[in-house]
């Protein structure tokens, strides 16, 4: 007897940025598809949730900034508003440091990663290395090597000795922004911008569909989901590399694409807003901006809009957001209360309300906003994922040519796979015409 199962030309797995811009692409090109999701909600790393006030808050990916095209110009097709993060004043570094010397550190810290990016990635000399041993044989003061740590483990969110040297050159050199990522968020938060994407596909993103196992040969694939099997041409796992390599491949994939996606690990984060009655930081001369060197890792900065609301968003990443993880969150919230405290004064302790996001033991998405190659001789594991195993694909904001990591990546990546597999549909069908 034979088995009916849903048909399409190409399924898509992950409804993030990523797995949304590739939609789009594959609409515009006249290609049937079905827009997989486990999560309630779209956007993947993406998210917003209601704070104690009743407020729409960013909880996941916030900020952008003009140097990032393809975001700003859904920003603007889809008519949000932007809001311009406040810089204005003096930034402080934690250990207290006077201002002059807070700068010094921080120019001797962006001079350190500006020595780190003159190295050519494919460097003989530097093969084998780790962010940290590199670190470890340069001659600058320990304040500004402290700073270089915490501002890397801050936004890769990985301890400097899993990272492979070669790595964070090569990422770092893929992101080209001139002005600061924080420069804008949107009033509307990016999760709505998300949800505007997925409502113009309509009834082809699924929701509360975690997919399982995807069945691959010459005649296409078979996807089986948490609500039956669909058949499609192709499939694209537009999901982060931790998140793919937790599928069930039938038959396996080959060995260099399971290697490929065994190299890689999710960064950690937790995300809190902290939302106060006054800009009371404004009033002082200062930005909001705090850096601590000590414990790296952690940084907060101004999230407020106009009007009365006043907000500070601090970011805890890499090996201190694995350490204080397990603490509870009302640990969490006094270890952030008393190092803002102390950084800014008494008037940081008057919260009005404190939103925790702890990314740490995310199930879809991993911990943070990126996952990591973390073996130091797995050079060709991006090319691999991008060549993929035919009628699998891969793409996510990882293996992006430009912005990886950033929601701006996962635009470009979603795009560059869809345009991928709608030529290579076309090829199967001219080969198939031509044969006949």
């Amino acid at each position: 007897m034979k088995t009916e199962f849903e048909r399409t030309d190409v399924v898509i797995v992950g409804a993030g940025f990523t797995g949304l811009s590739a939609a789009h692409a594959l609409k515009a090109a006249g290609v049937d598809f079905l827009l997989l999701e486990a999560r309630d909600r779209v956007g993947g790393r993406v998210e917003a949730r209601q704070n104690g006030l009743g407020e729409r808050i960013d909880s996941g990916g916030q900020f952008l900034c003009q140097d990032m095209p393809e975001l700003m110009a859904l920003v603007e097709a889809y008519g949000k508003t932007l809001v311009e993060t406040y810089v204005d004043g003096e930034f402080l570094a934690q250990p207290a440091m006077s201002e002059a010397a807070a700068e010094r550190t921080y120019l001797a810290s962006m001079a350190i990663r500006e020595r780190m990016n003159s190295i050519s990635p494919d460097d003989p000399a530097i093969a084998g290395l780790t962010v940290a041993t590199w670190l470890d044989s340069q001659q600058d003061p320990e304040d500004a090597k402290g700073a270089f740590r915490s501002m890397i483990e801050g936004l890769w969110c990985l301890a400097l000795e899993k990272v492979p040297l070669w790595y964070l050159i090569d990422n770092d050199r893929r992101v080209t922004n001139e002005v600061p990522e924080l420069q804008y968020f949107l009033r509307e938060t990016m999760q709505s911008l998300a949800e505007d994407l997925a409502g113009d596909l309509g009834g082809r993103v699924r929701r509360y569909e975690p997919v399982f196992r995807i069945e691959h040969g010459q005649d296409g694939v078979r996807v089986t989901s948490a609500n039956g099997t669909i058949a499609a041409r192709a499939a694209l796992m537009a999901l982060p590399p931790v998140t793919a390599s937790k599928l069930d491949f039938a038959p396996a994939l080959p060995a260099t694409t399971e290697r490929a996606l065994g190299v890689w690990e999710s960064g950690m984060a937790i995300k809190l807003l902290l939302r106060y009655a006054k800009p009371f930081w404004r009033e002082r001369g200062l930005s909001g901006m705090v850096m601590w060197r000590d414990p790296p890792g952690l940084f907060a900065c101004d999230a407020g809009m106009d009007g009365d609301h006043a907000a500070l968003v601090v970011f805890v990443g890499g090996p201190l957001a694995l350490r204080w993880r397990g603490s509870g969150d009302a640990v969490l919230r006094g270890e952030v209360t008393a190092r803002l405290t102390r950084a800014l004064g008494p008037d940081a302790a008057e919260i009005l309300d404190i939103s925790i996001r702890d990314w740490t033991g995310d199930r879809w998405s991993g911990g943070a906003y990126s996952d990591l190659i973390v073996d130091v001789t797995a050079r060709d594991a991006e090319r691999t994922l991008l060549a993929g195993a035919p009628p699998v694909h891969f793409a996510s904001s990882e293996l992006s040519p430009s912005f990886p990591g950033y929601i701006e990546g996962a635009i470009v990546a979603g795009r560059i796979a869809a345009h991928k597999i709608v030529a290579e549909l076309q090829s199967a069908i001219a080969t198939r015409a031509s044969g006949s």
